[in-house]
C-alpha cells in the first residue's frame, strides 16, 4: 500500500534511564563530544529533563508521542535514539536492524515494541540483526531516508550503512534504492544519512556539498526532481548544527509539522524557513545536552510509526 504522505502519523520515543557519550560510536560520529567521569550524573539528569520537555512540546503541537521507558544499564547510553534499531511500516511490519555498537544492541527490546500495540497493529517482527556477526550494519532510519509515497530509500554509504543491506531491504519492501557517498568537510564518510538529509512529502533538506560531484549526484538529484521535491540546500556549517536532522510528522490537522532542534532552527536562514513553512509548521525542541554528548538530534530521537491503527 502506498502512503499519500511522508509524515509519520505518530512517533515512538524512549525515555532514557542512562545517557552519555558512547565510546563505541565516537570513532565514526564526529558530532559526539567526550565527557569527564565526574560529569556523567549531571549530563544524564540534563538529558532526561530535555527529553521530558521535548515530549511535552511535541504533544502540545498535536503530535502523537508514545513513550517507552528504558531500564538502566551502565553501557546503554544511546537508548534515547530508537530510530537506529527499529522501524514501523504501514503493512504492519516491524523491522529490527543490525547496529555497529555492541552496547546498543541491548536496546532492541520487545517491551519497547509492545508500547505501540494499544494504538497500532503489529503483524510481524523481522529481525535483520544477524548480519552483525559479519560486521555488516544498517542502522534503521538513521541509515535510510524513506520516501514512503514514492517507495524510494535513500542511503549514504558508511561503516554503519552497508550498500548490500540497503538494496536487499529496499527489495524486501518493493522499494527502489538510491545509494550514494556523502562526506563531511574533512572528507570523512558521514556516519548516518539522516545527518545530511531530511525528506518531507514535498521537500528535501539536504547538504548537497557533502555529495561529491559526478553521475551518482546527478542521479540523486534526478530522483528528487522526478518526485517533485523542492530542495532546501544546507551548508556544511548548517549540517554541523543538525539542520539535516529533522522529521516530518502528522499533527491531526491538514498541515504536518517538521520537528528539529533549536540548534537546527537557529542555523536555518530566513529564506529557508519560509520555504519549509509552505509545507509544514516548524517545531523546535531544546536538546543541547543530547546533541552534544549523544551526537544525535531531534530526528534520531523519534521512530516514526506508520503502522495501521488498531
Amino acid at each position: 500500500m502506498k502512503l499519500q504522505s511522508n509524515a509519520a502519523p505518530a512517533v515512538l520515543m524512549v525515555r532514557p534511564a542512562n545517557f552519555g557519550p558512547n565510546p563505541e560510536t565516537a570513532g565514526s560520529n564526529s558530532f559526539q563530544s567526550a565527557a569527564q567521569t565526574g560529569e556523567l550524573d549531571k549530563i544524564r539528569s540534563q538529558a532526561i529533563a530535555e527529553f521530558d520537555v521535548a515530549v511535552d512540546t511535541l504533544r502540545n503541537a498535536g503530535v502523537e508521542v508514545i513513550v517507552a521507558h528504558d531500564e538502566f544499564l551502565e553501557e546503554r547510553r544511546d537508548a534515547v535514539f530508537p530510530n537506529n534499531w527499529v522501524s514501523f511500516h504501514e503493512s504492519g511490519d516491524v523491522f529490527l536492524y543490525p547496529m555497529q555498537s555492541k552496547a546498543r544492541r541491548t536496546e532492541r527490546r520487545q517491551e519497547v515494541i509492545d508500547t505501540v500495540k494499544p494504538r497500532f497493529t503489529v503483524h510481524k517482527i523481522t529481525d535483520l540483526s544477524g548480519t552483525e556477526e559479519k560486521e555488516l550494519y544498517l542502522e534503521g532510519t538513521g541509515s535510510l531516508i524513506v520516501d514512503y509515497p514514492n517507495q524510494i530509500m535513500y542511503a549514504s554509504r558508511s561503516i554503519r550503512t552497508n550498500e548490500g543491506l540497503v538494496r536487499a531491504h529496499a527489495a524486501r519492501l518493493g522499494f527502489s534504492a538510491v545509494v550514494f557517498d556523502a562526506v563531511d568537510r574533512s572528507g570523512m564518510p558521514i556516519y548516518h544519512t539522516n545527518v545530511m538529509m531530511c525528506l518531507g512529502t514535498s521537500y528535501c533538506v539536504v547538504c548537497l556539498e557533502s555529495i561529491p560531484e559526478g553521475e551518482v549526484k546527478k542521479a540523486f538529484l534526478a530522483s528528487l526532481g522526478a518526485t517533485n521535491h523542492e530542495i532546501v540546500d544546507i551548508s556544511f556549517d548548517q549540517m554541523e548544527h543538525f539542520a539535516g536532522n529533522m522529521l516530518e510528522v502528522a499533527t491531526g490537522t491538514s498541515k504536518p509539522a517538521l520537528v528539529m532542534s533549536i540548534t537546527a532552527f537557529a542555523a536555518l536562514t530566513q529564506s529557508q524557513k519560509i520555504i519549509l513553512e509552505k509545507y509544514a509548521n516548524l517545531i523546535a525542541i531544546d536538546i543541547p545536552t543530547i546533541e552534544k554528548y549523544g551526537g544525535g538530534s531531534a530526528r534520531c530521537m523519534m521512530a516514526g510509526i506508520h503502522l495501521p491503527a488498531v
